[in-house]
């Protein structure tokens, strides 16, 4: 029996988007059909490369394709998106899902009218370190993150929040599980002229607090959570997928026991596109689905909007 393979494309082909046309080409289960590149110095450099077409018009990927990577900036994710949708494609739309809630309404709708899958590319969530936190985690009471990343031009279509934080607020949505009640956001412009350096305090009902900093004018690079509860806590490294627990032991020396916890390192954006692949083919809810996507818009959305009203008044 001949098993047929997924047809995937991926629209924009940037420094992210060729990292997805290169799993896509050798992603099991899988092809790449093609992409769609305004650039046509780089649609020939990719396609040479990975020995695929070039699509002339989304029209003409979605003929040609079941699924899609929309790797375009983040201001047109939906223009891209639900043409793609309503010609019955299955969608990974990179983080954020989109600029406003309205527009992730129309794509969320769209989705569901067209029977249609949208996974949001929230990477974090498909890092090694995160099913350890998944598993580790049973009733948060504190967590800081920090996010830093050293300036370029990529991605400042957006502020930080919704360029780096919005992958820690996932992150905390998922752990915490339970509607946010207050934000308290500060921000301030380097170098754009939108936040380039963010810190926001999320209140939960259930009474977990996360303090989250986010900066893209950094000097170095920096992607760390810790996540305390009742009898310890734990550290994690998302960039060098690595961590430790301390919990407390009267019998250790200083009352604490410390324990590098053990992970089997992987490429976090294979992973993600291989279970993209699979609930595809299997048509399975994704573990970021389009609906967590527009819950971490909507929480980065607040944070940005207060952030800016504090900008304006300084």
């Amino acid at each position: 029996m001949t098993v047929t393979r997924l047809r995937c494309g991926v629209a924009g082909t940037g420094s992210l988007g060729q990292h997805h046309a290169r799993i896509y080409s050798t992603l099991p289960g899988a092809e790449l059909a093609g992409i769609f590149e305004p650039s046509d110095a780089r649609a020939a450099e990719i396609c040479a490369k990975y020995a695929c077409r070039r699509f002339t018009s989304l029209e003409e990927m979605a003929q040609h394709c079941d699924a899609v990577s929309v790797v375009v900036p983040t201001n047109h994710h939906a223009a891209v998106a639900l043409p793609l949708l309503k010609a019955g494609c299955h969608l990974l739309i990179e983080k954020p899902l989109c600029v406003s809630m309205a527009e992730a309404e129309q794509i969320l709708s769209a989705a569901r009218a067209n029977n249609r899958i949208v996974q949001v590319g929230h990477i974090e969530h498909y890092n090694p370190v995160m099913s350890f936190l998944e598993q580790a985690v049973v009733d948060a009471r504190y967590i800081t993150a920090e996010r830093l990343a050293p300036f370029t031009p990529r991605g400042t279509e957006v502020g930080v929040v919704l360029d780096l934080m919005i992958h820690d607020i996932g992150i905390v949505l998922q752990l915490v599980n339970s509607p946010v009640e207050r934000i308290d956001a500060v921000g301030v412009s380097v170098v754009t002229k939108t936040e380039d350096i963010a810190n926001a305090r999320l209140a939960f009902q259930n009474g977990c607090v996360a303090n989250l900093s986010a900066s893209r004018v950094s000097l170095k690079k920096n992607r760390e959570i810790r996540v305390f509860q009742r009898g310890g806590y734990l550290s994690i490294d998302f960039m060098g997928q690595k961590g430790h627990t301390v919990r407390v032991d009267p019998t250790a020396e200083g009352g604490f026991a410390k324990q590098d916890i053990p992970i089997e390192k992987g490429e976090p954006l294979a992973i993600e596109l291989g279970s993209f692949t699979q609930c595809v083919r299997e048509q399975q809810r994704p573990k970021v689905s389009g609906e967590l996507g527009r819950t971490a818009l909507e929480v980065a959305i607040r944070i940005t909007e207060q952030i800016r009203a504090g900008m304006a008044k300084a």
